[in-house]
């Protein structure tokens, strides 16, 4: 039987895909397919059209999309990391979706001008309209997690894996969410997880 491959780089969005293939604990084989011309080239793009990474081959399954990628691990090999009710599928799936739809948008115009941007050419007031609108999901999180741990059941879940995934960025554009203490209380422990340094010390 073949391992599953995944491919992707650590320092890219990349690094949902690879912690999520962490958290599992199995046996794969990481390609270290990078955002650059790697991932433009005709044979990565069999694996995945877009040109985008991440990207997963487990056997004749070809499939793209980090949030995709991770429900699909979990439930194939994560044991606990996927839900075991209907109900608690379809809040990962809330969740999952409301991280890239909530959280990553406004993430990324900080990002692009913090990392991106020529610091002669960066607009200040793109990533003050943006710290301040991400405010209102942040809350959210918040008092979701109030009186809580994770965000579905009473365990780590691949729930909780997807959004603080998204919102690991936050962390090099060096977003304070301190006000938000369930959340700044709910990622320490996130980004506490062996699974994610094992991830992070991929290429």
């Amino acid at each position: 039987m073949t391992r599953p491959r995944l491919f992707g780089i650590s320092g890219s969005r990349a690094i949902r895909a690879i912690w999520g293939m962490e958290e599992t604990g199995i046996d794969y084989e990481h390609v270290p397919v990078t955002y650059g011309a790697d991932s433009k080239g005709a044979d990565y793009l069999t694996v995945n059209p877009n040109g985008r990474i991440p990207a997963l081959i487990d056997g004749d399954l070809q499939l793209f999309e980090s949030m995709a990628i991770n429900l699909y691990l979990a439930k194939r090999y994560g044991g606990a990391l996927y839900p075991s009710s209907a109900e608690d599928e379809a809040r990962t799936w809330q969740w999952s979706v409301w991280g890239i739809s909530e959280i990553e948008p406004l993430q990324m115009q900080i990002v692009i001008q913090k990392l991106f941007t020529p610091e002669d050419k960066r607009n200040p007031k793109v990533v003050e309209h943006a710290t301040k609108n991400l405010q209102r999901p942040l809350k959210v999180l918040d008092t979701a997690l109030e009186g809580r741990d994770w965000l579905v059941g009473s365990a780590f879940s691949v729930a909780d894996l997807n959004v603080a995934s998204v919102m690991h960025l936050m962390g090099e554009i060096r977003f304070d969410y301190s006000e938000h203490a369930n959340v700044q209380r709910w990622t320490d422990a996130c980004y506490a997880r062996p699974a994610l340094a094992r991830a992070l010390a991929k290429p």
